[in-house]
């Protein structure tokens, strides 16, 4: 097949791609325009998410066959299209799973021990050990939103710190093991010290943790964030943060990512947000390791080869 590539990929792509017999364009920096003159041209996709895969763009890929996604979330993608037009979607999930697990972690233990703010406190002179004083992960309850490759992911990285482990999934059953406990929403919000989101961003979860959801969890909770932004706005995070409702938060993600964009109501709620010493940001990368860029390739290629043998 003819297979163009419209964003930045580890350079293996392409290898792969061409020792399967394909004919790969590799055009990191095309477009929307380009796309659209060029697209029915081709029988295959690969993208990340810099161009939305919309109703319009889909129409002028006359002759596609199939959009590999390098990565996990299909949010900016038309999805009933596709499955109109029986265009077959793949996605790496596979792929960045165990970083964002890793990072996730890495997070939760650099908010316990307070080790944003000590580091930079030391560097300025200063030597408060009790105000760096830090929180033990053994004996806490960890609450999973969402069980699918990310969530699970997380979970295994779990074991060894003694934690309890509860597990919830709207559309996910069975999934049990010595390790994480299957329960409703209901008894994640009964138990959890912590939690941790994992759920694609889609009509129902966008702002689903309102400040009146957080407050019905019984215990305060630490919240880590390394899904979608969107399903938790700036505002909700401060009502949250000054009500003692949670404790502290690691945001990978933001209700809007674009700085240069944000509305007077998201710059004003976001520099509030960012004065807190207990929230740890990161630039929405928990999946983007030198190896998950890599991996996501061979995890992409191998779908395509499987629904197109040669």
């Amino acid at each position: 097949m003819l297979i163009l590539i419209i964003d930045e990929m580890h350079p293996s792509m392409v290898d792969l791609l061409e020792s399967q017999g394909h004919v790969v364009h590799y055009q990191p920096k095309i477009t929307r325009a380009e796309i659209l003159a060029k697209i029915g041209d081709y029988q295959g996709l690969i993208i990340r998410s810099k161009t939305p895969m919309d109703r319009e763009l889909l129409e002028s890929g006359r002759q596609l066959q199939f959009i590999g996604r390098a990565g996990a979330g299909l949010d900016q993608i038309d999805l009933d299209y596709l499955a109109k037009r029986g265009i077959k979607l793949f996605h790496a999930a596979k792929g960045n799973r165990d970083a964002v697990a890793e990072h996730a972690i890495g997070g939760l233990l650099a908010l316990f021990n307070q080790l944003v703010k000590a580091d930079a406190e030391v560097r300025k002179g200063i030597w408060d050990r009790e105000g760096n004083r830090g929180h033990e992960l053994k004996g806490k309850v960890v609450g999973i939103f969402g069980y699918g490759n990310m969530g699970s992911a997380f979970a295994k990285r779990l074991r060894g710190f003694g934690v309890k482990v509860l597990a919830y999934d709207k559309f996910k059953r069975d999934f049990a093991s010595n390790q994480v406990e299957e329960v409703l929403w209901e008894r994640v919000k009964a138990e959890a010290d912590i939690l941790s989101i994992h759920v694609p961003l889609t009509a129902e979860t966008r702002n689903f943790f309102t400040f009146s959801e957080l407050s019905s969890f019984r215990k305060p909770i630490w919240l880590i964030n390394t899904a979608r932004g969107e399903v938790i706005s700036f505002k909700t995070l401060n009502q949250a943060l000054d009500a003692g409702v949670l404790r502290g938060a690691v945001l990978d993600v933001l209700e809007n990512e674009k700085f240069q964009n944000f509305t007077p109501r998201q710059k004003s709620e976001f520099e509030i947000l960012a004065r807190r010493t207990n929230v740890i940001f990161t630039p929405h990368v928990a999946g983007w390791t030198f190896e998950s860029y890599e991996k996501i390739n061979r995890v992409l290629v191998k779908q395509i080869k499987s629904a197109f043998p040669q």
